[in-house]
């Protein structure tokens, strides 16, 4: 058992080393600069050892034993301390300033190389994991992954110093060496027991601080849901609870860590105690100068703090590759197939068809043996009950999502889909119109015109550059329904796909915004999802779904006529309107 856990221990110090080393890679001329910096350091350490030898023994004893010392004797010891501190002072400089480059590169380069993969995979990738979860993964993993970066520069530049400083230090006295030396494997050992003990902590911390953050971002996209339902302290429990464990998992690696620092601090502490002990009985025997063990002394007390850095390295070893993980979870995960790329162009007359197509979230499908074809220029309604396969339907003709069988027939780079719950950017109105495209006034003017949102725009405090707020808080929820309108009519698409997108507007505001459609937008197809009588009777032909299939496809006249389950289903709908707009 022992020989399996000294295995496991060197398995993940080398798996720590390999973590750092290709991190490092990602940018390896400002480590490589700043390990240059703190090397010099180390260097200079053990050169001041020597510096304060010379002194005390050339300088500091003789003035005691002949009470006079030459000037340039002292000029000569004092230029040595004023150059190796002015060298040191500059390798900490450089040792920083390019570590702390480094490191920031780093986490952009792990924040990009996340926010790139979530950019290009498919919606239905996005649709099986939490928003905050992935969130976390290009935040506070990405810190997590690289806060062991930071002392990495210092700390190979301290095991440059051990090499050197050991090697020094026997030299000047063997045993005085040899007791300082000894206290090197002692911190080793500590260190790797401490890794052993708190990466499983570290671990189940980072995990829980992924749940936790989609969880919030959960909370936070339901929070009217969540006061209209007085679910307020079902969701407070329902966070303390994971914020509890996240809690726990960081009590208990702080825990181990308080333990290792305090050890970190006593073991140095008593070795020097017996390095003064065993010099002052080697000074008493003659073996030893002032001066050397005075050197001996003052590089042991300068390699305090610098071995306590290799401890902070390897303390954050755990903590950083619980990150690594995580971001590496995302980044190494093969992109999904895009259900775009299951799209087929469609004839020179056809604006979209669907040839025999089904799709099903589970087992059961939602839509199946679906068949239609919609030709340029029209504006085509979709109609059915609740559960009849409307949105689906509107998400296969965009290629939001891929059919099981058959074959959607569609332009993908001609279309686009406006939403029944708009969305909108926290800045301003021109940046939620133009998302990125070079457009003037005019044309952003004429969209909300045609979206019959200028007239509420203009009255907007700055017009355009009015900022809209989060989600759009400042608006209401019809304004940003005809603003997201706006946006999709700004960029005139072959294929233009309304999931009941009006559904927040008053009938005479939505008449006025699909006849706008109909005369100021000529070669557009609409398809839209429609559940009132008024805007299914300005369609060009209807399409009307029944429990996942499309049971009638014909103008709005004739499937009165002909489909009893249709006109009754209008019938509901006129009703359902009647009686929300009578006076209470």
């Amino acid at each position: 058992m022992p020989i399996d856990e000294d295995a496991g221990r060197l398995t993940r110090l080398r798996a720590g080393v390999a973590l750092v080393r290709t991190m490092m890679r990602l940018h390896p001329r400002q480590f490589t600069i700043a390990v240059a910096g703190a090397s010099l350091f180390a260097l200079c350490t053990v050169a001041s050892s020597a510096v304060l030898r010379r002194v005390v023994d050339r300088v500091i004893v003789p003035r005691f034993e002949d009470g006079d010392v030459a000037g340039g004797t002292t000029i000569a010891a004092l230029s040595l301390v004023v150059a190796v501190g002015v060298m040191r002072a500059a390798a900490v400089v450089v040792r920083r300033v390019w570590a702390t480059m480094g490191v920031f590169l780093v986490s952009e380069t792990l924040s990009t190389d996340v926010v790139d993969r979530l950019v290009v995979q498919p919606l239905p990738w996005h649709a099986r994991r939490a928003d905050g979860d992935l969130v976390a993964r290009a935040g506070v993993d990405v810190d997590a992954a690289v806060a062991v970066l930071a002392p990495v520069p210092f700390a190979i530049g301290t095991v440059v110093l051990l090499a050197v400083s050991g090697i020094w230090l026997i030299v000047v006295d063997p045993v005085l060496g040899l007791v300082a030396v000894a206290v090197f494997p002692v911190l080793f050992a500590v260190n790797l027991v401490y890794e052993r003990k708190v990466a499983h902590h570290y671990d189940e911390a980072q995990d829980h601080l992924g749940r936790f953050s989609a969880w919030v971002h959960e909370s936070f996209e339901g929070v009217q849901l969540v006061k209209a339902f007085g679910a307020e302290r079902r969701e407070s429990e329902r966070l303390a609870t994971v914020a509890g464990s996240l809690r726990d998992a960081r009590v208990k690696a702080i825990r181990i860590r308080a333990l290792f620092e305090t050890l970190l601090e006593v073991i140095p502490s008593l070795a020097t105690v017996a390095l003064v002990s065993v010099g002052a009985m080697r000074l008493q025997a003659g073996a030893v100068t002032v001066g050397e063990l005075s050197s001996v002394v003052f590089l042991f007390s300068l390699l305090v703090f610098p071995l306590r850095i290799i401890g902070y390295a390897l303390a954050e070893l755990p903590h950083s590759a619980a990150g690594w993980q995580r971001v590496r979870d995302v980044v190494d995960e093969p992109i999904v197939a895009d259900p775009v790329d299951a799209i087929a162009a469609p004839g020179a007359d056809i604006a979209l068809s669907l040839v025999d197509v089904e799709f099903g979230f589970t087992d059961t499908p939602v839509l199946h043996a679906a068949t239609i074809s919609v030709g340029r220029s029209r504006f085509v309604a979709v109609v059915g009950a609740t559960g009849a396969g409307k949105t689906t339907l509107a998400e296969l003709s965009v290629g939001l999502v891929a059919p099981r069988h058959g074959v959607v027939e569609v332009d993908p780079d001609d279309v686009l889909i406006v939403f029944q719950e708009a969305f909108l950017f926290s800045g301003t109105l021109r940046h939620n119109l133009s998302l990125g495209l070079s457009l003037s006034d005019e044309e952003l003017w004429h969209a909300l015109s045609l979206a019959a949102a200028d007239d509420f725009a203009r009255r907007l405090p700055d017009g355009l550059d009015t900022v809209v707020g989060e989600r759009g808080v400042s608006l209401s929820g019809g304004q940003r329904q005809r603003v997201a309108l706006a946006r999709a009519i700004v960029r005139r698409p072959a294929l233009l796909v309304l999931d009941d997108v009006t559904s927040a507007l008053d009938p005479a505001t939505e008449s006025t915004v699909l006849a706008n459609l109909r005369d100021a937008l000529g070669g557009m197809t609409v398809l839209m999802v429609a559940s009132r009588p008024s805007t299914i009777a300005l369609a060009d032909e209807v399409v009307f779904l029944t429990g996942g299939t499309i049971a009638a496809h014909g103008t709005h006249g004739e499937l009165m006529r002909t489909q009893p389950e249709y006109r009754g289903l209008v019938e509901a709908f006129e009703a359902d309107r009647e009686r929300v707009e009578e006076p209470a």
